[in-house]
């Protein structure tokens, strides 16, 4: 077991903390001044160990992968192994540990948008593109990898200096893990990166540890730490961790409980991007403190702060947007196929639009340094330049040819007059001057130049994005895999429509509602269906919809006897019930469940409408990749009075009149459905008391500001 150091000079002599010391067996852990001298006792070790036909279990202190997304910009493929190959051939780390580790981190953040992802340095080593505090980095990435979620102290890697960082450690220590990989071949294989959930067959078996996990509830042993006093190194609280692990896991394997440690966590979700691109933390996730899957929200739940009764709606969309982020993949699909996939990364132009300059209409080609104002007469050429057919040749000074719409503009030409103010005889044309160089004409790339990025990560493909990716060369894109979002009902009272209904009994309107939205905004919709108030079909249930990305639920998100939603959140400690200060609506619980985050949605079904549009759809679209998106409206008169109170906000269904007033509905009641068919907007009413009256401006959101 090794825990590593970024120190940029050699460690006192004296063995001191924030060193490197490397645990073997049950022997006195070895400390080592240089990351080269601690390579080098490695190889002793591990040369040894081969030897005498032994297995070993290397483990290191740092991360092996970053968050999703990061390898695949760095190096063209999402290969967290591909990055290791990359830092190895780019950073320099000499016999006495001085090293370039922040010159190449701001040569990585190059790559990125914004600020780059990797911060901190010391202030001599700051630059255009590394700064000492955190920037604004790509959205695109997560703070945490998916084990350092589940490992909570844990540390991101992103940060390189002082007290915390391991990005550091991580960007010096990866070349060195190259390195063993390159000296010993087939001998050594990394765990989950290419054994996947298994202990792997070769000799050595490269692990990532946290040796902090043993002072804290964890799936260890116990230990009794009788060794401490057999040297003074065990003063040195690394030194002792070290140790610990090499003892922890000897135990484990003497138990016959070490090979669990290999297995999947379950029920992980993105277990494949995982083992390719992120690595994972050997015994994260086993303990009983955290036995579910961390959630992929940069802040781990959507807990709002305590003390927060009754939420505005502003700052519960500002806590979504920051807590959300990409749970889904990327795969390469041809253009045509894009359309509502989500662009993971930037697209740049493969060829300017247009490529040449070309003709806007039809007519007559000519150079207008012949022209001048007034009446002009010029020849007509032979020949013409036709869309795809260009003239191959060169139009003398005071000569014209023939050109239609599209042409590419040929050599001697620069101006093109309309064919209708032309006069046509006798193989000559005659026109009125003056006329501006350049007139009807296209300049190569005056739309697009060649190289520009043409659309950017995070953009929902339409129509039109398509047409401007062909028209710029680009066959094929990069896209999100599309989220599945799993839709299911609760309640006894409901039926589904074509069963048969009491009277004291309802037809499920909210999950053909909800599964269309879903639809309609370019996610996968898994229907569920109709779950009664029995909290173990709700399980089964929740088991079967966590398969999604994202689950959507209407019903059962409050806090009475029957809102078993709520009540099973509840078990897995995630549970946070958000009064948002809107209405209609106002309970909207979230949680996960087996990692799988859940949108609780109010089961009246304007509520649920209302809150699916305003809550949930920029959530899953944070969730899909997507940029966040914030509903166009825009001020019109009003075709209704209203008297209201401050404290909430209030959205009316309201639809335009055929003077472009906004009238509203007749009932304010979150139980009138017909209002939902009959609206084609909101009418958004803000927190602070409104006393509105007939002609008076409010502001106006369409549904189609919603993608509906």
């Amino acid at each position: 077991m090794v825990d590593w150091s970024a120190r940029s000079q050699p460690s006192p002599k004296k063995p001191t903390k924030d060193a490197i010391y490397i645990g073997h067996d049950d022997k006195v852990p070895m400390y080592c001044r240089t990351r080269h001298n601690a390579m080098h006792v490695l190889y002793d070790l591990l040369d040894k160990a081969i030897s005498a036909e032994h297995s070993v279990l290397l483990g290191f202190d740092f991360a092996f992968g970053y968050p999703n997304g990061f390898a695949e910009t760095l190096t063209g493929k999402p290969d967290a192994l591909a990055v290791w190959e990359w830092l190895a051939k780019h950073i320099e780390d000499d016999e006495k540990n001085q090293n370039n580790r922040f010159d190449i981190a701001a040569q990585i953040n190059l790559k990125f948008i914004g600020d780059g992802p990797l911060w901190g340095c010391p202030a001599n080593a700051e630059g255009p593109n590394l700064s000492q505090k955190k920037g604004t980095p790509d959205v695109q990435l997560a703070i945490k990898r998916q084990a350092e979620q589940v490992v909570r102290s844990a540390q991101p890697v992103w940060k390189l200096f002082t007290t915390g960082s391991v990005g550091s450690q991580t960007l010096l220590g990866l070349p060195r893990l190259q390195a063993l990989r390159k000296r010993y071949g087939d001998k050594l294989q990394v765990w989950p990166l290419e054994t996947g959930w298994n202990l792997g067959t070769a000799p050595i078996t490269l692990v990532e540890i946290y040796p902090s996990m043993l002072t804290h509830k964890n799936p260890f042993p116990s230990l009794d730490y009788s060794w401490k006093s057999n040297s003074d190194i065990y003063d040195i609280e690394d030194a002792v961790q070290v140790r610990g692990m090499c003892e922890a896991f000897a135990r484990l394997q003497k138990s016959g409980h070490l090979t669990d440690f290999f297995k999947a966590i379950p029920n992980l979700p993105n277990a494949n991007r995982v083992v390719r691109e992120e690595g994972w933390i050997l015994g994260a996730g086993h303990s009983a403190e955290q036995n579910i899957t961390p959630p992929p929200l940069k802040n781990d739940c959507f807990a709002l702060p305590p003390g927060v009764h009754w939420t505005p709606v502003d700052d519960a969309l500002n806590q979504l947007r920051q807590r959300v982020s990409v749970v889904t993949s990327v795969e390469t699909i041809a253009v045509p196929a894009a359309t509502g996939r989500v662009l993971s990364k930037d697209v740049h132009a493969r060829r300017s639009n247009p490529p040449l300059p070309n003709s806007a209409v039809d007519g007559y080609g000519f150079a207008q340094s012949g022209t001048s104002d007034g009446p002009n007469i010029m020849p007509l050429i032979d020949g013409r330049a036709a869309a795809g057919v260009p003239y191959d040749g060169t139009v003398p000074t005071g000569h014209a040819v023939r050109i239609l719409t599209g042409a590419v503009v040929p050599d001697g030409v620069d101006t093109v007059v309309l064919e209708e103010d032309v006069t046509l005889s006798d193989g000559k044309i005659a026109f009125h001057g003056p006329l501006k160089r350049g007139a009807n004409t296209r300049m190569a790339g005056e739309d697009v130049e060649k190289d520009t990025i043409v659309l950017k990560a995070g953009r929902v493909l339409t129509g039109a994005n398509l047409a401007l990716l062909s028209a710029t060369g680009v066959d094929r894109v990069d896209v999100r895999e599309r989220l599945k979002v799993a839709v299911l009902s609760t309640g006894d009272e409901l039926r589904t429509v074509g069963e048969n209904a009491s009277d004291s009994q309802i037809y499920d309107a909210n999950r053909p509602m909800l599964i269309s939205l879903v639809r309609q905004w370019g996610f996968e919709p898994v229907d569920i269906g109709r779950i009664s108030d029995d909290p173990e079909k709700l399980r089964q249930a929740f088991d079967q919809a966590a398969q999604a990305d994202v689950i959507l639920t209407s019903g059962g998100a409050s806090a009475g006897d029957e809102d078993h939603v709520s009540a099973l959140l509840n078990e897995t400690g995630s549970m946070s019930l958000w009064r948002i200060a809107v209405k209609p609506g106002r309970p909207l619980a979230m949680g996960m469940w087996k990692g799988t985050p859940v949108f609780g949605l109010p089961g009246n079904p304007v509520a649920a409408f209302t809150c699916a549009l305003i809550f949930a759809r920029p959530a899953m679209l944070g969730l899909a990749g997507a940029e966040w998106p914030a509903p166009v409206g825009f001020q019109v008169p009003a075709a209704f009075a209203k008297s209201k109170k401050p404290g909430r906000r209030e959205y009316l269904r309201a639809r335009l009149d055929d003077q472009g007033h906004a009238k509203v509905f007749k009932s304010e009641g979150s139980g009138r459905i017909s209002g939902l068919s009959w609206a084609d907007g909101f009418v958004e009413i803000e927190d602070q008391a409104r006393d509105i009256k007939p002609g008076d401006m409010v502001r106006y959101i369409p549904f189609g500001s919603f993608g509906i």
